[in-house]
């Protein structure tokens, strides 16, 4: 009896279900697919490491690191991807495969605003993949001093949300730092209820981070409008509270109610749906362009203008046709009612037109600074 005859005596064989036989050589196949990614992995990573050696004999992860490399990689991907895996998907799977390869060196430390379980953390991850050493920082100005003294080597801080604006603090922040903006992630943001209660009759106080609670303000005011609001310095700290405080319960990330074991009371009570908060990425440098990039400013004009002062700072931006995609002015803190803005625009500094709209622009200002040029977030 031939092969081909064989298997289909087998299929057809008392007690032998075809769906069973057809479901083991799919096995078969995927196991044989899985074996072929596992050595293409493992022949990237040796790659990986010639790229090391060939730059540097002692250098460091942070030495290695390109993120517009990276970025570039990235939409490369999400270019010939036809399915069935969705674009968020691809992209979470090449950057683990680019973090994993990058650690071979050491692993990047990533300083954020902490402590575990928060936002910040999870843009980390989405950002550097898991094959980092991530350190949780109490405040958004240790962030910047670790990095600036080399103990990290990138921090991660909230720069705006789309339902509650721009985060002060570290806008402020750049008014006196070195670090350049390296790079920006994008968190669609799910807020979720959660305690050690039975039930939502049983909270007696709300503790989250005050972005948070206005976030979801509509909800909490159509289903906990009683119960007391208390503002705390993060979402993980609100977390941690509702673990230890009896009748205390907390708003915060899914990953939050793993870390200190608490339970979801309620999900996805962010009141808009598009519900986003944009991260930006700090280092000690600039890098090269990626393709499709933004550059964020730092100006103010001259102290003795006035009329037109906005105008004259924003007209070489049109002038060359550059985009600008935002503004937000701060006090400059050298005098009252002194301001200086920041500005982010499209393009890269290496940009020609860029390049000539801010020569031109750094003629009119008494204060410029260029903060960052640096990949657009990716998805």
């Amino acid at each position: 009896m031939t092969a081909r005859k064989q298997k289909k005596a087998l299929r057809t064989s008392p007690g032998v279900a075809p769906q069973r036989t057809d479901l083991h050589n799919i096995r078969e196949r995927i196991d044989e697919i899985d074996a072929r990614i596992h050595g293409l992995l493992n022949e990237r990573a040796r790659f990986a490491q010639q790229v090391g050696i060939s730059k540097t004999k002692d250098g460091k992860a942070v030495d290695f690191y390109r993120p517009e490399r990276e970025a570039q990689v990235l939409r490369t991907a999400l270019k010939r991807n036809q399915g069935p895996l969705r674009d968020e998907e691809i992209a979470r799977l090449f950057r683990e495969i680019m973090s994993a390869c990058l650690a071979q060196q050491e692993p990047l430390k990533i300083a954020f605003l902490g402590p575990e379980g928060t936002f910040t953390q999870a843009a980390v991850f989405k950002q550097f993949g898991s094959s980092v050493r991530a350190l949780p920082l109490p405040a958004i100005d240790e962030v910047f001093h670790e990095v600036e003294a080399g103990v990290a080597d990138f921090g991660v801080v909230p720069i705006e949300n789309s339902t509650e604006g721009t985060v002060n603090h570290t806008l402020d922040m750049f008014l006196g730092s070195p670090l350049k903006i390296c790079g920006e992630v994008e968190m669609r943001i799910h807020h979720h209820l959660m305690g050690r209660m039975a039930g939502i009759p049983d909270i007696k106080r709300i503790c989250a981070h005050p972005q948070a609670l206005a976030q979801c303000r509509g909800w909490l005011d159509e289903h906990l409008a009683d119960v007391e609001r208390v503002p705390v310095a993060s979402n993980a700290e609100g977390a941690r509270r509702a673990r230890d405080e009896r009748g205390t319960a907390a708003i915060a990330a899914k990953a939050a109610a793993e870390i200190y074991g608490l339970g979801v009371l309620a999900s996805d009570i962010e009141d808009r749906p598009d519900n986003t908060t944009r991260f930006l990425v700090v280092g000690r440098k600039l890098f090269s362009a990626s393709g499709a990039d933004k550059t964020t400013l730092l100006m103010s004009g001259s102290a003795t203008e006035t009329s037109g002062a906005l105008f004259r700072l924003l007209e070489p931006l049109a002038k060359h046709k550059v985009n600008m995609t935002r503004i937000e002015s701060r006090p400059s803190r050298k005098r009252k009612w002194d301001y200086v803005f920041f500005v982010d625009i499209e393009g890269h500094i290496s940009d020609k037109a860029v390049s000539r709209a801010l020569a031109a622009l750094e003629r009119r200002t008494s204060l410029f600074k260029v903060l960052g040029s640096y990949p657009r977030a990716i998805l």
